[in-house]
């Protein structure tokens, strides 16, 4: 569905993007993470044909970035992290003038607009304007429009960028109900969000690509020694020297606890019965032993190591040639095709609307 290879983007002196490859298949939602100023946005831009690469290709179903891009357009639905909305719009009438844009015919405009506005929750409030929508909806409203011509691929800029608890998980579960149908590209600062919803992870820094794989082989890959957590009550230092005895223990530091009990983390190799030696070592020693349990590497903590580099400039933003910050794109018109509002209404400036 997509294809990336040996993608290189430079602005000038500065490599923003740095020969990368990867590939998205039909379905998948994938996860695509990365500090500011990494290479995320030039990555996405490429792909959403605003930017040409420097060297190297990039196709969505089939059809080149830099020859057929028109292709490519009708293909891609777009959501950046502030939705592109006219405050003055309805609901309903906002879709249809997206629909229009994006050359959907006459005749199929309202039966596009009422299956969107089925598939993203929206019937309630097709009738208000979007500016008097909250946060939540105006999300709806930005993934209904680049959900309206049908793409094959979603691309989606922290979709749930300021949403409550409540809206979030509304939100993720209309991502997965969508992954049948589209494939889908998530960029995110959310790491939980990845992990729950993601089938693939890639995380770029540096312009480089650092890492691709399902969320599971990725911790898996990177986790390397076993750490095991006890929650021990038995004197402190006897309880450190038995645990050291035990065969495949290659490190032991103590914790804070409760009730006067020490927890103990155990920095162990992966083997299969450590667990079992480690309890069996407390209760023959005759102490109480009230939680044993294994401690994985968070995401958080293979993002943070995969991409502990200096970052690409001072600021931590990607070159000003790309406009704007890496996390936040304001070319509406070019990258979702829908035309964004004139900066010309204050109330328009003030609720972030996106400048074309």
């Amino acid at each position: 569905m997509i294809k990336v290879d040996r993608l290189t983007k430079r602005y000038g002196p500065t490599l923003a993007v740095e020969d990368i490859t990867f590939e998205v298949e039909k379905g998948e939602i994938v996860g695509f993470l990365g500090p500011n100023g990494a290479g995320k946005t030039t990555t996405m831009r490429i792909l959403t044909c605003f930017l040409p690469p420097t060297s190297g290709s990039a196709s969505v179903s089939g059809y080149d970035v830099l020859a057929e891009p028109l292709e490519v357009k009708k293909r891609i639905g777009y959501l950046p992290e502030t939705p592109p909305l006219y405050l003055d719009m309805t609901v309903d009438g906002y879709l249809d003038f997206v629909g229009r844009l994006k050359g959907i015919a006459g005749s199929d405009i309202a039966a596009r607009v009422d299956a969107v506005i089925e598939r993203c929750s929206l019937g309630d409030v097709r009738k208000k304007l979007t500016g008097h929508l909250s946060k939540g909806y105006r999300q709806r409203v930005g993934l209904a429009q680049a959900l309206i011509h049908n793409p094959d691929v979603l691309i989606l800029d922290e979709p749930t960028a300021g949403l409550d608890p409540k809206q979030i998980t509304e939100v993720r579960q209309l991502i997965h109900e969508l992954s049948g149908e589209h494939t889908i590209i998530l960029s995110t600062h959310i790491l939980p969000e990845v992990q729950s919803i993601a089938d693939r992870i890639i995380i770029i820094n540096d312009g480089k690509l650092e890492a691709d794989d399902s969320p599971e082989n990725l911790i898996a890959r990177m986790q390397g020694a076993e750490s095991v957590l006890l929650d021990v009550d038995g004197p402190p230092e006897d309880v450190e020297s038995r645990l050291l005895a035990v065969p495949g223990v290659h490190g032991v530091s103590r914790k804070n606890g409760h009730s006067g009990r020490t927890n103990w983390e155990i920095e162990t190799g992966k083997e299969p019965n450590i667990r079992r030696d480690l309890a069996r070592a407390v209760v023959e020693s005759g102490w109480g032993l009230y939680e044993i349990r294994s401690i994985g590497m968070s995401l958080e903590d293979i993002f943070l190591k995969l991409t502990a580099s200096d970052p690409v400039d001072s600021s931590g933003n990607e070159p000003a040639a790309a406009t704007g910050s890496d996390e936040s794109t304001h070319d509406g018109g070019s990258l979702h095709e829908a035309a964004a509002p004139p900066e010309t209404d204050e109330a328009s400036k003030q609720e972030g609307a996106d400048p074309s």
